[in-house]
């Protein structure tokens, strides 16, 4: 951290678990400004995600492979990248693979790491972490949790990024798996 920085960090003093649910806790923490002014401010805290963008070749030609489910938030269908959370003890690499596999079906030889953000840093106390999956096989069958309802897609990549924004392709982290998928490997998508 820069010197200059330091007039911004805030102390958390306390923290206090309001609500357990079985995605996130919410907890209100008492913090205090660097002018040692207090507050009250509410955490989630959830564990890790991941979420994969898997890329097929066919005929010279690149393919994301999506999946396309009910968002309870939304209230709409939404297509996006596979993902979901990481389980306990598990890694991030492992996790992506398993979700990849679980919601599509595909297994893959090469996963790149992409990066890692955090949802909404303002009320988040978790990180996602993005990968590529490349050099796919198709396993034939899905592995989806009791409560999973998904479709999977087969999508030429310069589709899913002239309908990323509109209609079902409003997930704000597919947005950024795409821009972390570009960042990586741009110079070789023609658009």
């Amino acid at each position: 951290m820069h010197t200059e920085d330091e007039h911004l960090i805030w102390q958390e003093t306390s923290q206090n678990v309001l609500l357990k649910t079985r995605i996130f806790d919410v907890t209100q923490t008492h913090s205090i400004s660097p002018e040692n002014k207090s507050g009250e401010y509410l955490v989630l805290e959830t564990r890790d995600w991941v979420m994969t963008v898997p890329v097929l070749e066919k005929d010279g030609k690149k393919y994301f492979v999506l999946v396309k489910q009910w968002r309870h938030g939304a209230k709409n269908l939404s297509i996006e990248f596979p993902g979901g959370g990481i389980n306990d003890n598990e890694e991030p690499e492992k996790g992506a693979a398993r979700e990849l596999l679980e919601e599509t079906g595909y297994s893959a030889q090469k996963l790149t790491h992409l990066g890692t953000v955090n949802p909404n840093p303002a009320i988040m106390r978790n990180n996602i972490h993005f990968y590529t999956a490349e050099n796919l096989t198709n396993t034939g069958s899905q592995n989806l949790d009791k409560d999973e309802f998904v479709n999977c897609i087969i999508e030429p990549v310069e589709e899913t990024f002239k309908k990323m924004g509109h209609g079902q392709y409003t997930h704000a982290l597919t947005s950024t798996a795409l821009f972390l998928f570009l960042q990586k490997f741009g110079k070789g998508i023609s658009l």
